[in-house]
């Protein structure tokens, strides 16, 4: 095997393989298969491996691992893709079985759902590892599907959310940004490309306005200094810290936040930092930030905004689950995205706003 030049994102030559229709793969070997069985691919999807795999089966989201961990300085974040797909704890993963306890919507009978495998990445360099990530979402959004993308650190969300701004254009796309840090700074330690920096890139490279950009959940005691305070403040980054939720309630501000993410970009990207839960509900991440967001806040959000607004992709990032003894952080990284897929099946149906649930499951409605 050749490991010189480029063979981290070479293809591998399939010209003697058996040749196959277009469409989605069905890994599953068996009628029932236990979720620690098998191979690994997202809640057991079906996978797909190019573009003509995703139009053939007419794909509404296509899951892509984005495995980095270069620029966190606390190594284990590249495996969160594989822990996401696998780590899951109850006995079947089927999707045709799942269904959300809190709305009744069957989001795999909605949405054709696959898993699209990895984007390429040069295990040596951050840098090298943005452009084919990018190249990778962007294969998704062309074909009219929503990526859903698995970190990896947060350096993905340069890649992530400027292959979006490609297909759907400069300044159409904002982001509603969870996370306990702002990741908006110029450098870290002299490198451009980092899990600290790609809001700074996205605005600097005019892929997505300063005022577009939607924050939940900071609260770190070493960022924003004043100076990236400053920054913040003179381009117009709509931020809602932990203080703020605090003191006004979670629910307010996130009324506030869907309001101001509607306000300007036609289309939206998630991204999710897990560090934005408390620790207590994600310990498996390498820069954990107490006092944070439960779970009981953040999941029902998720599903809020895929359901209440233009959301065209998502990512979950920064889970490292060396750091993850319990299983929690996996498991409610898990429960965002299929959090997502109902509130992006929600949509589809015209179900009413806003905080929709089921009448059978939600009781009588306040007041």
């Amino acid at each position: 095997m050749d490991l010189s030049g480029e063979a981290w994102r070479a293809p591998v030559d399939r010209s003697r393989d058996a040749r196959r229709e277009p469409g989605p793969i069905n890994l599953q070997r068996y009628q029932f298969t236990p979720a620690y069985a098998g191979i690994a691919t997202l809640f057991g999807l079906p996978l797909c491996l190019n573009q003509d795999d995703l139009r053939a089966g007419a794909v509404d989201v296509a899951v892509l691992g984005a495995p980095v961990d270069m620029s966190l300085g606390h190594r284990g974040a590249a495996f969160g893709p594989r822990g996401i797909r696998a780590d899951e704890r109850v006995l079947a993963h089927s999707p045709e079985m799942l269904v959300s306890d809190s709305t009744r919507v069957h989001p795999f009978e909605v949405l054709t759902v696959v898993d699209y495998g990895d984007a390429p990445v040069d295990p040596l360099s951050i840098e090298n590892s943005m452009e084919p990530i990018r190249a990778m979402v962007r294969e998704i959004a062309e074909v009219g599907a929503v990526p859903i993308v698995l970190g990896g650190d947060h350096s993905i969300l340069w890649p992530n959310a400027a292959a979006l701004a490609d297909v759907y254009g400069p300044g159409k796309v904002g982001v509603v940004h969870f996370d306990a840090h702002p990741d908006c700074a110029n450098d870290l330690v002299g490198h451009l490309a980092s899990h600290g920096t790609p809001i700074r890139r996205l605005i600097d490279d005019e892929h997505i306005p300063g005022r577009n950009f939607i924050q939940i959940g900071l609260r770190s005691a070493v960022a924003p200094d004043d100076a990236l305070f400053e920054w913040m403040r003179e381009n117009g980054l709509r931020t809602h810290f932990m203080a703020e939720i605090d003191r006004r309630g979670f629910h307010t501000v996130l009324e506030q936040a869907i309001s101001e993410a509607l306000d300007g970009p036609e289309y939206l990207y998630l991204s999710l930092d897990i560090d934005v839960l408390d620790p207590a509900f994600a310990p498996g991440t390498g820069t954990p930030e107490p006092p944070g967001l439960t779970n009981r806040e953040l999941l029902p959000a998720i599903r809020r905004i895929c359901h209440e607004t233009p959301v065209v992709g998502m990512e979950v990032v920064e889970v490292a689950p060396h750091l993850d003894p319990g299983y929690t952080t996996t498991m409610n990284a898990r429960r965002a995205i299929f959090e997502a897929l109902t509130g992006l099946a929600m949509r589809r149906l015209q179900l009413p706003g806003p905080a929709y649930l089921h009448p059978d499951v939600g009781g009588p409605a306040p007041g």
